[in-house]
């Protein structure tokens, strides 16, 4: 028990600092290329920062552990959601792109709604699971996604007004393939040991992938985001969680799915239904108070509709 411990807080130390590393190298790299922030953030950060979810779903797939699967991909976007954004809007009201609310967060939206009408059977389908159709479905949709991202935001040059330190190509290399190489290595420390003192207690698979180990495979959007939102640098805070949860289900679901079909609980209709609503919400928000703006009073709404839900799930 006390080793498990020593190595989750060795997990989350190695987390934070590979996330400053990721940050640094890839708001350097966006200048250099002259693409913005944006882009950056939606595509080379997130998908560094989802990187843990895609290992940890990788072997729980092929390991027929679906609980997990479904656990951590929908429990890592409320986290991201409600939590990431929540606490990130509490430290500073964070400003998004006209891009984000027109295209990016409805195309969340839309993943979100796809995975519920795909896993109850909407289209008809023989059994209540995610087949590798379904997964082929959803990774033509991650293809798409990101010819979307690298046509018309390759020459967005919004935000050239942020500071950064000039550095080499070397340099940028080495702190993104280290920030990369970090994550992965902490938050598979994190949620090895986070499972193993779960299964001390005896808690089921379900909720140990809706909770333990979404919130630990998150901790390195977590962790950029807030970095990003304390360094000013709002399209990646924000472009890291929206981009994160779009390729967790069209990328990550996918690849676990093409692996192994997985067979449904429904009791994750409940989850989905949180994670369809918060973004429904982020969306409304950017209308309410500042526009295009996370305000620090919707940053506290979206916390405490998640500690709500949680109290409620844990308390069944």
């Amino acid at each position: 028990m006390l080793l498990e411990f020593v190595l989750l807080v060795v997990g989350f130390a190695l987390l934070l600092k590979s996330a400053d590393w990721l940050v640094n190298g890839a708001s350097a790299l966006a200048k250099k290329l002259n693409v913005s922030d944006l882009a950056i953030g939606l595509t080379v950060v997130a998908f560094g920062t989802s990187t843990p979810e895609l290992v940890v779903n990788i072997f729980a797939s092929a390991q027929n552990h679906p609980d997990i699967v479904l656990g951590n991909i929908i429990g890592s976007n409320n986290f991201n959601l409600f939590i990431i954004l929540g606490i990130s809007a509490l430290i500073s009201p964070l400003f998004v792109q006209s891009s984000t609310v027109k295209v990016e967060i409805p195309i969340s939206l839309f993943a979100a709604v796809l995975l519920l009408l795909l896993t109850n059977n909407f289209f008809l389908s023989d059994e209540q699971n995610l087949t590798r159709v379904d997964g082929l479905i959803l990774l033509i949709l991650f293809f798409v996604f990101l010819y979307y991202v690298y046509s018309p935001l390759k020459n967005d040059t919004l935000n050239q007004n942020l500071s950064y330190k000039s550095m080499s190509n070397g340099k940028i290399a080495l702190l993104v393939i280290a920030g990369l190489s970090g994550l992965t290595l902490g938050g598979r420390i994190v949620v090895t040991s986070s499972v193993e003192i779960a299964k001390l207690f005896n808690i089921s698979e379900k909720i140990i992938g809706l909770t333990i180990v979404a919130a630990g495979t998150s901790l390195p959007e977590f962790a950029t985001s807030v970095m990003a939102t304390i360094k000013k640098n709002n399209d990646i805070a924000v472009g890291n969680i929206i981009g994160s949860n779009i390729f967790n289900i069209f990328f990550i679901l996918a690849i676990s799915t093409l692996i192994n079909p997985i067979p449904y609980n429904i009791k994750f209709n409940t989850d989905l239904f949180l994670l369809i609503a918060g973004t429904i919400i982020l969306f409304i928000s950017m209308f309410t108070g500042h526009r295009k703006k996370l305000d620090r009073w919707e940053g506290i709404f979206l916390l405490l509709i998640y500690f709500v839900h949680n109290y409620y799930f844990l308390s069944q």
